[in-house]
C-alpha cells in the first residue's frame, strides 16, 4: 500500500449482504440486550482465548502495513495498540461484570474529593500488576459536578440497573479508524457491553486487512449474532447510517466526515448546519481529534531531563508516524526560559534520529504541504527516507489555521508565551489552549516535581481543573488514556452537533461511569525504565510481546523477561 493510496478503492459488499447482516441483527439485537451477566462474562473469556492466538499475525501484518521496516523495534506499537489493548479492554470489563452485582466493583475504587470540588476515583493502579507494570502512573476519573461518593453507583453501569426483560435491544453502526487498530474493537466493545447494543462494525478501508484477525478474535460475538464486521468504503458507511434499523451511530475519525453524516454532504451539508436541519436525526457519538498541545513548565531541568522530554515529545509527535488523534501539535513553550533552545535543540535530534518510516495514510503530503504554506518559517527536520517532520513558530495574532486544523501528520506548531513565573505561565498556557485551539481531546503538561512543590500541591491542581479537555497527563502523554482502557476516552462535555469539536461521549471505560468529565493521570517526571511506547525504546517489539502473554496469563514467572527488556530498552 503506497503512502497516498486512496482510501474509497476497496470493494465492499452490496446492499443485499449488507441489509442480510443487520437483519441478522434486528433478530438478535434483543436477546443480546437481555443475556445475563454470566454469559457476557463466559462470552469475554471465549473472545480472551480467540484473540491470544492470532495477536502476533494481527500485529505483524499491520506493522507491514504500516511500512515499519521489518525487524524494526517500532512493530512493538503495532502490539501495545491492537491486540495489547483489546485483551485490556476484555479484562477490564471482566473485572466489572464480575463484581456488578451490587456494582460492588466501586467499593474497590478509591477515590477523593478534588480542589475543585468533584469525586474522582482513582482506576490504575488497580491491582499487584499494575503497581508493577505501570510503576509509578496513576489515572484518576473525575466525575462531572454533582456526582458524589454518595450517589456515584446511580450514575454508574445504568445500563445495567434495567431488569433484563425490560431491556429493549438496539443496533448500532460503528465506523471504524484507519489509524490504531484497537479502535474498531474497542468501540464495538464499549456498544454492546456498556450500552447493551449489537453492533455491525464497518472497517475503515485503510485498515480493513485487520478484518479476518478481527473476526476470528471476535468469533463469540459473531457467533451469537451480536456483532457483524464489513468492509466497504464511503457509500456503504453512507447506506448504514440511513439504514431503517439502525438505531445509532458512533464514529472515530475527522469532524468533516461527522459533519457529513449528521449535516450532509457539500454546500447543501453546509447549508444544512448553518440552518440547523439535520440529515440525519439518529443518535450520534463521536471522536474526532483535537489540535492537542504539551505545555512546557519552566523549572531546574538538568541535561538529563531535557534529553528524557525530547525523546518524550518527539514519541508525542511521531508515534505512529504522527497519525494520532492525540498526536502533540501546538507546543507551549516559555518564551525566556534558559533551557527553552535546548530543549528544542533535543527535540530536534531525537526526531532527526529517528527510524524512519512511510507516512502510510492517505493525504499526508497534501496536509504537509497545506502546513507549510502557512507559515514562511517552517524548519524541516530531515528524517531520511520518511517525510521531513515540519515546525512552524505561532504566534498571537498569526495564521489562526495552526489553531483551528488538525495537520494528522508528522508536523508540529510552537507557541511561546513570555512569562516567567512558573504558576502565571501554566494559567496563562491553559487559557490559551481553552480559548484558542480546537477540540478538546487531550492535552499533556511537563513539570519538574520541584516546581509542582514551589507553586504547592493543591494550587497546582486548582489550575489544571481550569483545563478543559477529557485527558490530561502531568508527565505523560494523553495517548496513555486510549491504552489504559479502564480510563473513559472521549472529548471534554459539552460539545454539541453544531459545534462537535473532537466529538460527543465516551468510549472504552470499562468501569462503565455514566457521567465522566475528564481523566487525569499523572506519571514520572523522568521515567525509568524508558517507557515502552516511546519511539526510541530498543526493545518495545519484544516488550509487547511479552505484555500479550502475561496479560493473558499473569505469573511471576513471566515478569523477568520483561523487567529484563524494560531494562534494555
Amino acid at each position: 500500500m503506497t503512502a497516498e493510496s486512496p482510501i474509497t478503492k476497496t470493494p465492499g459488499p452490496d446492499h443485499a449482504d449488507l441489509d442480510r447482516a443487520v437483519a441478522e441483527l434486528v433478530a438478535a439485537k434483543t436477546d443480546w440486550a437481555k443475556t445475563p451477566v454470566a454469559a457476557r462474562i463466559a462470552i469475554l473469556n471465549e473472545v480472551r482465548d480467540c484473540l491470544t492466538p492470532v495477536a502476533a499475525g494481527w500485529a505483524e501484518t499491520a506493522a507491514q502495513q504500516k511500512q515499519i521496516p521489518e525487524g524494526s523495534a517500532l512493530s512493538g506499537e503495532e502490539w501495545i495498540s491492537g491486540p495489547y489493548a483489546l485483551l485490556c479492554a476484555c479484562d477490564g470489563l471482566l473485572e466489572t461484570l464480575s463484581k456488578m452485582d451490587g456494582k460492588t466493583f466501586l467499593s474497590d475504587l478509591k477515590s477523593r474529593e478534588t480542589v475543585s470540588g468533584q469525586l474522582a476515583v482513582t482506576v490504575l493502579p488497580h491491582n499487584t500488576w499494575e503497581r508493577l507494570l505501570y510503576s509509578g502512573i496513576k489515572a484518576e476519573v473525575w466525575m462531572e459536578p454533582g456526582i458524589t461518593s454518595q450517589n456515584l453507583s446511580q450514575s454508574t453501569a445504568s445500563a445495567y440497573d434495567i431488569a433484563p426483560d425490560a431491556r429493549i435491544g438496539k443496533i448500532a453502526l460503528v465506523l471504524g479508524a484507519g489509524n490504531i487498530a484497537a479502535i474498531p474493537p474497542l468501540d464495538a466493545l464499549h456498544k454492546l457491553f456498556n450500552e447493551n447494543q449489537v453492533v455491525i462494525l464497518k472497517m475503515n478501508p485503510l485498515n480493513d486487512y485487520l478484518t479476518p484477525f478481527l473476526t476470528a478474535a471476535l468469533m463469540p460475538l459473531i457467533k451469537r449474532d451480536a456483532l457483524r464486521i464489513v468492509k466497504g468504503g464511503i457509500e456503504t458507511g453512507a447506506y448504514l447510517c440511513a439504514h431503517p434499523d439502525i438505531a445509532e451511530i458512533h464514529i472515530t475519525g475527522a469532524q468533516t466526515s461527522h459533519d457529513a453524516i449528521v449535516w450532509g454532504p457539500g454546500a447543501q451539508g453546509v447549508a444544512n448546519k448553518k440552518n440547523g436541519t439535520l440529515k440525519l436525526t439518529k443518535r450520534v457519538t463521536s471522536e474526532l481529534g483535537a489540535v492537542c498541545p504539551t505545555i512546557v513548565v519552566p523549572g531546574d531541568w538538568s541535561a538529563s531531563d531535557i534529553a528524557f522530554q525530547a525523546e518524550h515529545i518527539a514519541t508525542q509527535k511521531l508515534h505512529n508516524s504522527g497519525f494520532n488523534c492525540v498526536a502533540c501539535q501546538m507546543l507551549i513553550l516559555p518564551k525566556s526560559w534558559d533551557k527553552r533552545d535546548a530543549l528544542m535543540q533535543a527535540v530536534t535530534g531525537v526526531i532527526h534520529r529517528s527510524e524512519p518510516r512511510g507516512a502510510y495514510y492517505p493525504g499526508a503530503s497534501d496536509r504537509l504541504a497545506a502546513f507549510a504554506s502557512h507559515s514562511d518559517n517552517v524548519t524541516r527536520i530531515d528524517r531520511g527516507t520518511a517525510p521531513a517532520c515540519l515546525v512552524a513558530p505561532f504566534n498571537d495574532g498569526g495564521d489562526a489555521w495552526f489553531q483551528e486544523t488538525e495537520v494528522f501528520a508528522p508536523a508540529l506548531s510552537t507557541h511561546d508565551i513570555d512569562i516567567a513565573d512558573p504558576a502565571t505561565y501554566l494559567k496563562a498556557a491553559i487559557a490559551f489552549a481553552n480559548d484558542n485551539l480546537h477540540g478538546t481531546l487531550g492535552a499533556n503538561i511537563l513539570i519538574h516535581p520541584a516546581t509542582i512543590r514551589a507553586i504547592g500541591k493543591k494550587p497546582f491542581e486548582a489550575i489544571i481543573a481550569d483545563l478543559r479537555y477529557g485527558c490530561i497527563t502531568v508527565n505523560g502523554w494523553a495517548g496513555m488514556g486510549f491504552l489504559l482502557t479502564g480510563c473513559p476516552w472521549g472529548a471534554f462535555p459539552g460539545h454539541t452537533l453544531a459545534d462537535v469539536q473532537s466529538g460527543i461521549g465516551h468510549v472504552h471505560n470499562t468501569f462503565m461511569f455514566d457521567r465522566p468529565e475528564r481523566v487525569v493521570i499523572t506519571a514520572p517526571f523522568r521515567a525509568f525504565p524508558r517507557p515502552p511506547w516511546f519511539i526510541t525504546n530498543r526493545r518495545q517489539h519484544t516488550i509487547g510481546r511479552l505484555m500479550m502473554a502475561f496479560k493473558y496469563r499473569p505469573s511471576w514467572a513471566k515478569l523477568p523477561r520483561i523487567f529484563w527488556n524494560a531494562l534494555r530498552g
